[in-house]
């Protein structure tokens, strides 16, 4: 993973905008296609200004629930999702409901059978879009994404396992397979591990906060366990609190979790610092010091408003961490991702690109601010 070594570099979460014409079915859609859209995506981010660029995650219907594609042990209906915020401000939680079809959303199959890592050519037709995609290219680094053991658990209830505990190994020994590909072809491995913040405000994981600090432990104990043969310097972890508009009153803080996410493996980890609930985090690393080897991707963009920030504000944040770390271990990100689910975007694609180039001209600031 390439660090921010003469000036900040940029790069985001992970989901971008599909191409226009790309059927969100990928039964509807040819391999010519999705290596076409692949090649759409990498450019629009290269003219973007954006350093670490990715696939855009363009042939996943989401970041989490396209494991059902690979792996076996998925059917019929799980536990829909209930954010705490749905509790708290009723009107609000019904209205997000009816809109963009988002009951659907929040219901995914459930594990109904033993788990194992069934298809691989999938990743592997992944890798090859996307490393023919960057070849040639100036790019500072190529990422690929890939769905948590624990994050499946939150999406993918369990009705099949004795415990969860039983149900999360087996996930982590199923996704090893993916993980390994990735890092076999040379590319940055990113966990999405949205669990690891999300599991509390989202889907009430542990009963209460001891108990969910015990169960980001657990969950950061599998990634370790599945990404054991992969190098820390080739990954990264990113983590957030649910990519929604919305109150997020009931968000476990950063400061909480931190101890527990820093002992994950991966160099880097990813998180929200742009939104209006999580922008004042940055304070957490006046006391909190970042482990020799570790950096920070902080969200210098928002992923729910289509607000475009200025690169000045940018800069400043950016700034703000830097001066805490060290600029090497800055990464400039977006808080989430752009179209977590392909058929359902927040941000218009226009405005998404904007936001992007607005953070790469605000890490140029921050660059000039800190390297002189």
């Amino acid at each position: 993973m390439q660090r921010s070594t003469e000036r900040i570099l940029t790069t985001h979460t992970g989901s971008l905008p599909r191409p226009a014409g790309l059927p969100p079915a990928a039964a509807d859609r040819s391999a010519a296609q999705l290596a076409d859209a692949v090649r759409s995506v990498v450019r629009s981010q290269l003219d973007a200004g954006v350093d670490v660029v990715n696939d855009g995650e363009a042939s996943k219907p989401s970041y989490a629930t396209y494991v059902t594609e690979r792996l076996t042990g998925f059917g019929g209906e799980g536990e829909p999702l209930r954010p705490k915020d749905y509790d708290d401000f009723p009107a609000w939680g019904e209205r997000m409901m009816a809109e963009r079809g988002r009951t659907r959303r929040l219901t995914n199959p459930a594990c109904t059978g033993p788990v194992s890592y069934a298809d691989a050519s999938l990743v592997e037709a992944d890798i090859a879009n996307l490393k023919q995609a960057t070849a040639g290219q100036d790019v500072a680094d190529v990422f690929m994404s890939a769905a948590s053991p624990g994050v499946i658990t939150v999406f993918h209830s369990n009705k099949y396992y004795g415990s969860d505990e039983e149900y999360l190994a087996a996930l982590a020994d199923a996704m090893k397979t993916e993980y390994d590909a990735i890092h076999a072809a040379g590319l940055v491995l990113q966990l999405d591990c949205p669990d690891l913040a999300m599991g509390w405000n989202v889907a009430g994981l542990g009963g209460t906060q001891q108990g969910f600090l015990a169960e980001v432990g657990r969950r950061v104990a599998a990634i370790n366990h599945a990404t054991r043969d992969i190098p820390p310097e080739a990954m990264r972890l990113h983590l957030c609190w649910g990519n929604y508009e919305g109150p997020h009153t009931s968000d476990i803080p950063l400061r909480t979790i931190l101890g527990e996410v820093l002992s994950a493996r991966p160099a880097a980890i990813s998180f929200e610092g742009a939104n209006p609930r999580h922008e004042h985090e940055w304070t957490v690393f006046e006391d909190v010091r970042l482990p020799d080897g570790k950096a920070v991707i902080p969200g210098v963009i928002d992923s729910t408003t289509n607000y475009v920030e200025h690169p000045e504000l940018v800069a400043q944040r950016l700034e703000r961490y830097a001066r805490l770390v060290g600029r090497e271990n800055v990464l400039a990100g977006s808080d989430c991702g752009f179209a977590t689910f392909a058929t359902s975007s927040i941000v218009d694609p226009q405005v998404t690109w904007a936001k992007l180039a607005a953070m790469a001209e605000g890490a140029r600031l921050a660059s000039q601010a800190l390297w002189g």
